[in-house]
């Protein structure tokens, strides 16, 4: 007859829960600091990207396009210093940040254009003519007549 046991020690049923609180909200931060917020929008002419990137200077961003992607660089860097009677304080901020953006067939690649300013990237994309037709109907014929 083999006898079974139950282990002694603490019960460990509610740490797996408790470890990945913290972890999820690292996990956020992360994100905040590596991936910039972004909105695009479109006009009959082109469409505009704007990308919210304060405290990143214009010399520590790059714009590229790869293929169809266009891809925003970056890194940002950032202190605070606090000073006060009996503590000193420094916090930093920084990392490499990387955004890219699926670019429609029917745009004007050599006319993008980028402006920098307040903290905030505006890219322009022309639009190349009309967009190609992605669906159509197909009529059925009838073969049983």
């Amino acid at each position: 007859m083999v006898e079974q046991t139950q282990a002694t020690g603490p019960n460990l049923a509610g740490w797996y829960p408790s470890i990945l609180g913290p972890l999820n909200s690292i996990k956020e931060r992360v994100a905040e600091i590596f991936s910039p917020r972004s909105d695009v929008g479109v006009t009959n002419d082109e469409y505009e990207i704007s990308v919210e990137l304060p405290g990143v200077s214009l010399e520590d961003i790059t714009l590229e396009i790869h293929g169809s992607d266009l891809v925003v660089y970056g890194e940002k860097r950032t202190e605070r210093t606090e000073e006060d009677k009996s503590f000193f304080i420094t916090e930093r901020s920084f990392g490499t940040f990387q955004r890219s953006f699926r670019l429609p067939s029917h745009v004007d690649t050599d006319k993008i254009d980028a402006s920098f300013e307040d903290g905030v990237l505006k890219i322009r994309i022309p639009r190349a003519g009309d967009a190609p037709q992605t669906s159509r109907r197909i009529d059925i014929q009838n073969s049983s007549a």
